[in-house]
């Protein structure tokens, strides 16, 4: 949130665990052995909400929350809707802070919807924010969870920031093309960002990237955080070859005038088999940003259309936002 102001076996029996109590899955869940991250199953349920600060504010305020209709592990998927969806947060944040209007909607129109807090540094007070592979590894434990509650062969997985990232080394490089039919990154860092060319400066300093490191706060420079810039050696090796895999379908939805990932090119996939979607290009009067995206009426209108087609709102109705609009209040919110 803050990008701008492995095992399978042991997962598997970490999955029957969590179902076998789910009431108590709010609680941090270790991970493999060394490794320095924690994941959670948030169950503490709190309302639906229409911006992202106030969203963030509530998750602040209530930790271990979830949207209504999130992680009903007792949801069985239905003829219409037969794959659930797995929401996946974006950096220092958490499931209901970023997925409080999306996770509603989805559950209010069928879906079987669930959502992890992944990344977490131990003792910490947001999720997000450790080494992605890890992540990766943690969203492969709760998709099995989500497999074997429901009983779904499928599921579909929607990503913001870092969580598309996340979610797309999941498929790519542990096995999920195998269980997921489609992918959606919003606002998705596919070949990271510059930080305003920031990044691009200190990379090419002898010694900036460490300088960075050493004075900046720790969240503006978590692990998560500097492998998501652009030409870091996990990008590298997550779009090495191919940037998707033939078992999965692949969506992205940007911005132009997205606040943290420039070149705003870098959000698209360069496959041609995916499908990448600029709000700006099919609505030019709606100047939606990164950190607005998950509470866009018109982006969320998209996510839904490209999870169900065949009930999608074609075209959404697009009116105008002006370019930084929830900027400041999410800068507000995180710092104070």
């Amino acid at each position: 949130m803050r990008w701008a102001a492995a095992g399978a076996a042991l997962g598997m029996g970490l999955a029957v665990s969590m179902l076998g109590a789910p009431v108590a899955a709010a609680e941090e869940v270790p991970d493999i052995p060394g490794a320095i991250s924690v994941w959670q199953v948030p169950d503490r349920v709190g309302p639906a909400q229409i911006t992202h600060h106030d969203a963030a504010r509530y998750a602040r305020q209530h930790p271990g929350s979830v949207p209504p209709g999130v992680n009903e592990f007792t949801c069985t998927p239905t003829g219409e809707h037969p794959r659930p969806v797995v929401l996946v947060h974006g950096t220092d944040s958490n499931a209901y802070s970023d997925w409080a209007s999306l996770g509603p909607r989805l559950a209010g129109a069928g879906y079987c919807v669930f959502a992890l807090n992944y990344g977490g540094e131990p003792g910490g007070d947001n999720y997000g924010t450790e080494d992605m592979t890890v992540s990766a590894g943690q969203l492969a434990q709760f998709v099995a969870a989500v497999r074997d509650a429901t009983a779904a062969a499928e599921v579909d997985i929607v990503g913001y920031s870092q969580g598309a990232t996340v979610a797309r080394y999941f498929v790519n490089r542990l096995g999920g093309a195998a269980v997921v039919d489609q992918w959606v990154g919003l606002a998705s860092p596919t070949y990271g960002g510059t930080l305003f060319g920031l990044v691009s400066v200190l990379e090419q300093t002898p010694g900036g990237m460490e300088w960075a490191t050493a004075v900046l706060p720790p969240d503006l420079v978590s692990p998560a955080l500097e492998q998501q810039a652009q030409g870091s050696p996990f990008l590298d090796d997550l779009n090495g070859g191919a940037d998707t895999d033939a078992g999965t379908r692949y969506t992205t939805i940007g911005s132009r005038v997205d606040e943290v990932i420039q070149p705003a090119t870098n959000i698209a996939l360069r496959d041609g088999s995916a499908t990448n979607l600029m709000i700006g290009d099919l609505c030019p009067l709606n100047q939606s940003g990164h950190f607005r995206m998950p509470y866009d009426e018109y982006s969320l209108q998209l996510v839904m259309g490209v999870l169900d087609p065949a009930r999608a709102v074609s075209p959404p109705p697009c009116t105008a936002v002006p370019a930084g609009t929830g900027v400041l209040e999410m800068i507000l919110t995180e710092n104070f």
